[in-house]
């Protein structure tokens, strides 16, 4: 591992409830001296699911070992301290992020979904993106009331699926004690929906849609 850059070489800590101050000061201190080409790792495709639409496409940061491993190790150090019960990833690349994001935590994965596709009685709400609308749901006894939650997803865009998934979140009496998210699209202003919230993102594009030179 030695010659491995070192944003490549993973860690495989658990940093859950149980973990002493230390050791969560450590993994902060290891997290924080990482520099990370995400932009670089990041493949933007036109028009895609529709027309006039830039896709941020995440996916060579989740094949690359060390990049994904990076990723979901500095949400997680973002997010200690919290006392997160639960992490609520939304469909379907959030989830990809929210279950190891769980598992280093300490805390339990709760999907939010698209309508008809969860089991269970569900609560549902309504949203809109740049491309569309749609519905989400959770199951109607997926948290705990007092329940503290992370939401993480993959994109922050116009704050459609986040804001709907804090609103079902809160429906069940859980608190949102942060939102964490890989890219956010400042230009779509989705961070406005979430006035109030904690919001992280790992790669923050510009409020103005102009190429990154970087």
């Amino acid at each position: 591992m030695g010659h491995l850059a070192p944003w490549r070489r993973r860690r495989q800590t658990v940093v859950g409830p149980g973990a002493r101050a230390g050791a969560l000061g450590e993994y902060r201190e290891v997290v924080e001296q990482r520099t990370v080409p995400w932009r670089g790792l990041v493949r933007d495709i036109p028009d895609f699911p529709a027309p006039g639409v830039l896709f941020k496409d995440i996916t060579p940061v989740l094949a690359d070992p060390g990049a994904f491993s990076a990723a979901v190790d500095e949400l997680v150090a973002w997010s200690l301290g919290r006392g997160v019960d639960f992490v609520v990833g939304i469909e379907a690349r959030g989830f990809i992020l929210a279950a190891p994001i769980a598992y280093r935590l300490g805390a339990g994965f709760v999907p939010v979904r698209k309508a008809g596709k969860l089991p269970w009685a569900v609560e549902q709400e309504g949203y809109s993106l740049e491309y569309g609308a749609d519905r989400l749901e959770i199951h109607a006894d997926g948290l705990p009331p007092a329940s503290r939650v992370l939401v993480v997803d993959d994109v922050l865009a116009t704050g459609g699926t986040a804001s709907a998934t804090v609103r079902l979140v809160e429906r069940l009496g859980a608190e949102v004690v942060g939102l964490g998210f890989v890219i956010e699209l400042g230009f779509l202003a989705g961070r406005t929906r979430l006035a109030g919230r904690d919001v992280h993102s790992l790669i923050a594009y510009p409020a103005t849609p102009e190429v990154d030179r970087t």
